[in-house]
């Protein structure tokens, strides 16, 4: 780390993200306990980091899920290219054909225009994306197999299935959840019968436990967590934190503090304070009631946890990794943009 670099969060500009080590290393190893090695495809879009990317490979999860080009180039130019799927239909594909020397790159493709551009992009293996209930990406389970039959008969290698069941992430009652999670995997199963490869890829942090079916679960939030899934009763907790400066105090009952809707994403709620409640957001501020009012002043230093941390973390340039006030590392968030 740069000698210029903070000592403590009291020193790092703000708004900052902050992830307390202690807590990111059980996550870590808790999910090591339940998806060991190639049974996890962690998820980059929820960190947007190389450096976590090495960590979790280092850990013994060599292949890497993305949602964007940039992330499967990122991941190719830190040399961890062993397996990269790009889990999201794009168009823009040629850039990652053009690395094919260089790693081992798989993208979802659901229709003849995304399967038109692999193939003259230069990419090599695919895996066939199948709508089991999200409606979102996906073609539908019966077209699977005729797919993936053109995507070989162009000299591509069909690896398997993918579907992600994201609409059951949020599912309360454990009984609900395989039930519905059990549903939508018989699904996929059956477009793998049509397909062939050996990949049936899958699941995200809300169905790691409940989802037995997939080879590959394709998690990335257990990492860090955020308030969101905290709701859920997962062996992971909150290691990710916004860190803000308390630039006003108002006798009114209220303070504000230097973090808003630009630097935390918004659409699965106000971030949490344990100090107080959340007022309001605006484009640079945060309003918070705090259940005492004085013991705060103007220039304190404040720690939030955002609802949803892809869209929050991908907001910032850096990850500062802490032991409570003490700042041990810096992690560069290199993977952002498309």
């Amino acid at each position: 780390m740069p000698d210029a670099s903070p000592a403590t969060t009291e020193s790092i500009p703000t708004p900052a993200l902050v992830v307390e080590s202690s807590v990111l290393d059980a996550n870590l190893a808790a999910m090591d306990s339940m998806l060991p090695g190639d049974r996890l495809r962690p998820h980059v879009k929820a960190f947007k980091s190389t450096d976590l990317a090495r960590r979790l490979s280092n850990d013994g999860h060599r292949g890497f899920c993305c949602a964007t080009p940039r992330e499967v180039e990122g991941l190719v130019a830190a040399g961890l290219g062993d397996d990269v799927l790009l889990a999201n239909e794009s168009l823009d594909v040629a850039r990652l054909g053009a690395l094919a020397d260089e790693a081992l790159i798989t993208v979802a493709i659901d229709s003849e225009a995304t399967l038109d551009a692999a193939i003259a992009g230069g990419v090599r293996s695919v895996l066939i994306d199948v709508e089991v209930g999200l409606p979102r990406c996906g073609c539908d389970v019966d077209d699977a197999g005729r797919l993936a039959d053109r995507a070989r008969n162009a000299g591509l290698e069909v690896r398997g299935v993918m579907g992600y069941e994201g609409h059951l992430m949020m599912v309360m009652d454990p009984d609900e959840k395989a039930d519905k999670v059990g549903s939508s995997m018989e699904l996929l199963l059956r477009a793998a019968g049509d397909v062939g490869g050996d990949i049936v890829s899958g699941g995200g942090t809300g169905t790691c436990i409940t989802n037995t079916w997939c080879t590959e679960i394709q998690a990335g939030s257990y990492t860090l967590l955020d308030t969101d899934y905290a709701k859920l009763d997962l062996p992971f907790d909150i290691a990710l934190g916004v860190l803000a400066t308390v630039i006003s105090v108002n006798p009114k009952g209220w303070i504000v503090a230097d973090a808003g809707i630009k630097s935390m994403a918004m659409d699965h709620g106000n971030p949490s304070w344990e100090h107080g409640d959340v007022f309001f957001l605006s484009d640079e501020h945060i309003t918070l009631a705090p259940h005492d009012l004085s013991e705060w002043s103007v220039g304190d230093i404040i720690r939030l946890q955002p609802a949803h941390i892809d869209p929050t973390i991908a907001k910032h340039e850096n990850l500062w990794l802490v032991d409570g006030e003490r700042v041990t590392d810096r992690w560069a968030v290199d993977l952002r943009h498309w």
